[in-house]
């Protein structure tokens, strides 16, 4: 019987020893759990924060593409308006320079036929610079413009 009672004890120590392997192994595996939980709570911090950073941004991207919106409108009043008066500055330049020649005419014809005629130089002004200039700024607001609208497209992207 003593071999029967020693082979019991034997079994019973490793069915201990195995026991208090499982509790060690149940309290690491505790350990990893909490750690995991915690880390869940902050990857769930960050995806709320990330998510209202996003909101944030959609309000922005928002307001950008109506300042953009609105800006066009308004430079494409600008460019009406400045043609326009670029048209009607032409015509007053034209009618000035034929009311100088009128003017010379009759000067030259009040002088007398041995009286020189001498017709005045009109200074013009130089209309193509002026309107390259304006033109180089157009395409200047329009190439803004136009990198404004790039950016706004890649960052909803």
């Amino acid at each position: 019987m003593s071999g029967n009672f020693n082979l019991g004890i034997a079994i019973e120590i490793v069915v201990a020893v195995l026991l208090v392997l499982t509790i060690f192994y149940c309290a690491v595996l505790n350990r990893r759990l909490t750690r995991l939980r915690a880390d869940e709570e902050i990857l769930r911090a960050t995806i709320s924060e990330l998510i209202t950073a996003t909101e944030i941004a959609e309000r922005a991207i928002f307001g950008l593409r109506a300042t953009a919106a609105e800006c066009e409108k308004s430079l494409g009043a600008r460019m009406g308006s400045a043609e326009e008066l670029l048209g009607n500055l032409d015509q007053r330049l034209s009618a000035g320079n034929e009311i100088v020649k009128r003017i010379g005419a009759i000067v030259g014809a009040a002088g007398g036929p041995g009286a020189p005629v001498v017709a005045p130089k009109a200074t013009e002004v130089p209309r193509e610079s002026a309107a390259k200039t304006l033109q180089a700024a157009a395409e200047a607001a329009a190439e803004r413009l136009s990198a404004l609208r790039r950016a706004q497209r890649e960052e909803a992207a």
